[in-house]
């Protein structure tokens, strides 16, 4: 299995006005970290990850600070030879492959709300102790509740909170350009299932996201090609809602949870803005499982 250094695979995607896309993986045969498992590969580089920068003048906000130092790095670089002078961050969750370059903006400000926050300081040591180690782990140093108004440079932006994927999930809105920077909350194939027990809170929370106002949805995973067009529309919720009600339906029809992915969602990437794509197959197993373990607590 081939090993580029990090970093060394990053593509820049430029998907909207004032919207930088720092995408890395999705690269058949290649592991960036290690063949044996690890949260670094199978659950971002596999997959492909994309973290996001708004820049406006000398202004930029960071949207999660990707999967590895080097990957920090190049972005912070590639912001700074743009012109960029101050420089913000937001994470939009907890999770390892989204906050694990937080050490190279220490200095800067770096916003999450208060569930994560939370989170963070309570998973420190595992986090710190994870395969790979995410050590020293910086926290977050601005929190907020519910929502939060931010411009950049002139570009209007608004965080909210929801529950989906995990409980602290922030979003980002661009209200003005009609675009939804969406983290983990959509993802293309399907959505990684971290807490099973509460899906049907986040079925209540799509149903919220789809009631608000915007045209283009970025995830940070998903394919370079989509992302780089533009990203992707708003069938995009309607095939994250359909995947976790089917999951939801297994628990009383298990010929339901015996089938692939390919058969599981055909309907759903037949009629959406999702498709196949093979690595989800493990993702689309974990999920299974988790869903049928949590109905038989």
């Amino acid at each position: 299995m081939t090993k580029p250094s990090l970093g060394s695979t990053m593509r820049l995607a430029r998907p909207a006005p004032n919207v930088l896309g720092f995408y890395d993986g999705r690269i058949e045969g290649v592991r960036i970290w290690s063949d044996e498992p690890n949260w670094l590969d199978d659950g971002a580089y596999t997959l492909g990850i994309c973290t996001y920068a708004i820049v406006d003048g000398s202004q930029a906000l960071v949207y999660d600070t990707h999967i590895s130092l080097p990957h920090a790095r190049f972005i912070r670089k590639t912001l700074q030879e743009m012109g960029v002078t101050s420089i913000r961050v937001v994470l939009s969750h907890w999770h390892d492959d989204h906050i694990a370059g937080n050490e190279v903006f220490e200095d800067c400000e770096i916003i999450a709300n208060r569930l994560t926050a939370l989170a963070l300081e309570r998973g420190r040591a595992d986090i710190e102790g994870g395969n790979p180690p995410i050590k020293p782990l910086v926290l977050p140093n601005r929190v907020f509740d519910n929502s939060l108004s931010l411009t950049v440079g002139a570009v209007p932006i608004e965080l909210r909170q929801v529950e989906i994927h995990s409980h602290d999930g922030t979003v980002l809105l661009m209200p003005d350009a009609g675009l939804l920077l969406a983290g983990d909350t959509l993802e293309d194939s399907v959505t990684y299932v971290s807490e099973p027990e509460r899906l049907s809170e986040h079925l209540v929370d799509l149903g919220r996201m789809s009631s608000w106002q915007f045209d283009r949805i970025l995830p940070n995973h998903g394919s370079f090609e989509a992302i780089e067009a533009g990203g992707y529309d708003r069938s995009f919720i309607d095939a994250t809602e359909a995947y976790v009600r089917k999951l939801l339906a297994c628990r009383q029809d298990p010929d339901l949870a015996k089938q692939d992915l390919r058969t599981f969602g055909a309907e759903i990437f037949a009629t959406t803005a999702t498709e196949y794509f093979a690595p989800y197959e493990a993702v689309h197993r974990r999920n299974l499982e988790a869903v049928l373990a949590a109905n038989n607590k």
